[in-house]
């Protein structure tokens, strides 16, 4: 068991971590997953759920072109 400390830190036990497939340096994000539920989410993970989501209708051909232009 783990206690959440006054500054809202909290120790992952080794067993859950090596379980999760995590390890220290790894880059998650934090969020809620119900009342007394928090989830981690590897980020390699997220660029695997979110990658190739936008397609031509968001950034049209030339787009991305002309706003770097902008900045010159």
């Amino acid at each position: 068991m783990s206690l959440v400390s006054r500054k809202n830190q909290i120790t992952i036990p080794a067993e859950v971590m090596r379980e999760a497939g995590l390890a220290p340096g790894d880059d998650v994000r934090v969020r809620s997953a119900g009342p007394g539920r928090i989830e981690l989410v590897k980020t390699n993970e997220l660029i695997g759920e979110f990658a190739g989501m936008l397609d031509d209708s968001v950034y049209p051909p030339g787009y991305l072109d002309e706003v770097r232009s902008e900045w010159r």
